[in-house]
């Protein structure tokens, strides 16, 4: 029987991996309210050039329906971290509780075999610090709420509680000349302390090298420790999380001369998007140079749909609903993971649905690590699909969000888009936009669905009381 490149290729690099007690390195990329329309990769008419993300797209594996663990961004970050969907830990929406310290985080259990862990940009899992004013809840004021990420299994960071503004991030941008969402890089001899800080590990104030474009200052940093783990023949861990394009979207030099014949808001809106696609690129270009691309599993999505309304920059691409909305336009988002050495480099599509929950069990299990606990995931090894030698995920993905609810499994979607209302059926695959309700022509299909949910959201209702930490 002859074995697949790609599959030989894979099972060295696992093989290895056990031998030497580390499997590949791991890089968890997020933008902030990125449409599923805005890469070109997704829309060809998209006006915005993304050419670094749209090659590793085409070289790694692109996921036709990838979505974040909520419709906004705070939940949607536990999700990514812990395998677990929001709702069992209380995340119910943006700035709204804390990520539990009984929570395991993906940063502790790589930590514990180990590997060094850094997480840089916005955390929004909670405050960062109990002494000054910061972000919206950091200060005396939020203690309660204090659950910074080097205390959630994170060595370095340079992490901000929430958002920033996208160019010139401690400083208030100058003010919109329309439209009220977008602004432009205020004058030196204006500016004004915007209120959201910077900290490292130490909860250390960062002052330094801060102005320009947000992404690349982030991407500074995870750089540079990068670079130190790799001299350190370690593997590595890292979390980027950009700010952009979340508001108040602003882009500057360049990337602002790049669009000049837009209009404001789009200006600003898509020189900031592209100056995270240049990041990007520089990443991918970094770990090729020191030597280890082929070993370094890459993952990119954004937490949630665009922000806004359908005339807003944000592109769904045809997709219904948009940031807060439980239908696709809020929830499906940019997805895709490179690793050349686990999955190689001719690049294919992924149809099967899958969930940033995904993100812990499928990293597990290329590293060979057990999880330590018998609570309840709501993730899935996604390994299988990735090579393409599964065609279905095994797993309802659930959703409930301000009232609304959702259960997927495979080409079927029920949602209720607010409490107290019917629920709608969708078969996906055939109608993304959501269009035609099935919910009357198939009951028979509906009735599972809605049951699964009720189940799983009981589920994780206990799971918020504390059912699943062990004593």
């Amino acid at each position: 029987m002859r074995i697949p490149v790609r599959t030989l290729v894979y099972l060295i690099v696992l093989l290895s991996s056990v031998a030497f007690g580390a499997g590949p390195n791991v890089v968890l990329l997020m933008a902030d309210d990125l449409g599923w329309g805005d890469l070109r990769c997704y829309n060809k008419e998209s006006p915005i050039d993304t050419p670094h993300l749209d090659a590793m797209a085409a070289g790694g594996v692109r996921f036709e329906r990838f979505y974040s663990g909520s419709a906004v961004c705070s939940p949607t970050r536990a999700s990514c971290l812990t395998g677990r969907n929001p709702e069992r830990m209380g995340i119910h929406h943006a700035n709204n509780g804390h990520l539990p310290k009984e929570e395991i985080t993906l940063a502790e259990l790589l930590k514990e075999e180990g590997y060094r862990t850094g997480h840089f940009g916005k955390w929004h899992l909670g405050t960062l610090t109990k002494t000054v004013q910061d972000a919206n809840r950091g200060g005396p004021g939020g203690a309660e709420h204090y659950a910074p990420p080097w205390e959630h299994g994170f060595e370095v960071c340079f992490s901000t509680e929430s958002k920033v503004p996208t160019w010139d991030p401690l400083f208030v941008p100058g003010k919109p000349e329309s439209r009220g969402k977008w602004w432009t890089p205020a004058a030196k001899e204006d500016r004004q302390v915007y209120g959201t800080r910077y900290w490292n590990e130490k909860g250390e104030e960062v002052t330094e090298n801060l102005e320009g474009d947000d992404s690349k200052l982030v991407m500074d940093r995870a750089l540079g420790f990068i670079e130190g783990v790799v001299q350190e023949e370690k593997p590595f861990f890292v979390v980027v999380w950009f700010h952009a394009p979340h508001l108040p979207v602003v882009t500057g030099g360049k990337y602002a001369e790049r669009y000049a014949k837009e209009e404001g808001f789009e200006r600003s809106y898509y020189g900031c998007v592209t100056a995270l696609d240049e990041q990007v690129g520089r990443l991918r270009g970094e770990l090729r140079r020191l030597g280890v691309g082929e070993d370094t599993m890459v993952w990119f999505c954004a937490d949630n749909g665009p922000e806004g309304g359908a005339k807003d920059p944000g592109q769904t691409n045809g997709l219904k609903g948009r940031k807060r909305d439980l239908w696709e336009g809020g929830i499906r988002v940019p997805g895709m993971v490179e690793w050349p050495g686990g999955l190689g480099t001719e690049g294919r599509v992924a149809t099967e649905p899958a969930v940033t929950s995904d993100y812990l069990p499928t990293v597990l299990a290329v590293t060979g690590i057990e999880y330590p606990s018998e609570r309840p995931l709501d993730g899935v090894d996604l390994m299988p699909l990735l090579k393409g030698e599964k065609k279905e995920r095994g797993k309802g993905i659930g959703f409930t969000f301000a009232g609304q609810a959702a259960w997927m499994e495979g080409d079927w979607k029920a949602v209720r888009p607010k409490k107290g209302q019917g629920w709608e059926l969708y078969r996906i695959d055939e109608d993304a936009a959501e269009q035609v309700d099935q919910a009357k022509e198939h009951p028979e299909m509906l009735a599972p669905l809605v049951s699964s949910h009720g189940v799983w959201e009981a589920g994780c209702l206990a799971s918020e009381k504390g059912a699943d930490y062990e004593k």
